[in-house]
């Protein structure tokens, strides 16, 4: 799939990919976040494009070193298939990247307060707490990001895995009004957290975050995936309806659907 001609709609635009993974187009520069598309058994949606298929992506964003945000088997085939494609990440994850035979220049690292800018997009990272910050003492160095794109007027918010933590509000209030912001729902639990499985805010907790940053609209994530890792994105749309009414507006696209940003 030449994802430019998908989203060919406008100056600025976007489609869901399930999970955390969304492509964005900004004019010229067509980005991957967080796709997810490796065709694991446990999966409870096979991936809307098989990694194979994908064409005319820029730049490959992941939030963090986890499959299902960086995917790397799938990086290494769009590796070939998007031959003057850069794949953005956490600089703390980079080395990992080199190990596994990822090519330097292919890799661009960033931390919490930097920016990135390639053709018609600027990335701009900040710490994600994915239950925790985790921040390396001796580097200063975060595992975990999130990101907000800018271009063409609009201006995007990708939570990746987080906890709301001191500060962040305030962070992402600092880098404008937001068209849109991708929060994960799935919350956490011990079941979950004995079983290495570490959480993120629950719907009501990114419910009030909505409420303070009041971006245009919303689109929850990281629901739909695994069946053992799940949440009901009703209940965050009838959440913020109940509490915020108007403030921000909810989406709830079908894979693949394609919508102005």
């Amino acid at each position: 799939m030449n994802v430019p001609d998908l989203l060919s709609g406008g100056a600025a635009s976007f489609c869901w990919l399930g999970q955390m993974g969304l492509w964005a187009r900004f004019g010229e520069t067509c980005v991957s976040i967080d796709y997810y598309a490796l065709p694991e058994g446990d999966r409870a949606v096979p991936p809307p494009v098989p990694a194979g298929e994908v064409r005319g992506v820029r730049l490959f964003l992941g939030t963090h070193d986890h499959a299902d945000h960086i995917d790397r088997p799938s990086w290494k085939i769009w590796l070939d298939t998007c031959p003057e494609a850069l794949f953005v990440l956490p600089r703390s994850c980079v080395p990992a990247l080199l190990r596994d035979g990822f090519p330097k220049e292919r890799l661009v690292g960033l931390n919490d307060g930097e920016s990135f800018t390639f053709g018609d997009v600027t990335v701009r990272a900040l710490a994600a707490a994915h239950e925790f910050l985790a921040r390396d003492r001796d580097t200063g160095l975060y595992p975990c990001l999130q990101y907000v794109l800018e271009g063409k007027g609009k201006r995007l918010h990708h939570a990746g895995d987080t906890l709301r933590y001191e500060g962040m509000l305030k962070k992402l209030l600092s880098m404008g009004p937001l068209d849109l912001s991708v929060l994960p729902i799935n919350g956490r639990d011990a079941r979950r957290y004995r079983s290495g499985c570490i959480g993120n805010m629950t719907f009501q907790e990114a419910v009030d975050l909505c409420g303070e940053l009041r971006p245009r609209r919303v689109l929850p994530g990281h629901w739909d995936l695994f069946r053992w890792n799940c949440a009901d994105p009703r209940e965050f749309s009838d959440y913020l309806d109940a509490k915020y009414p108007g403030a921000v507006s909810c989406l709830l696209p079908g894979y693949l659907e394609v919508l102005p940003l």
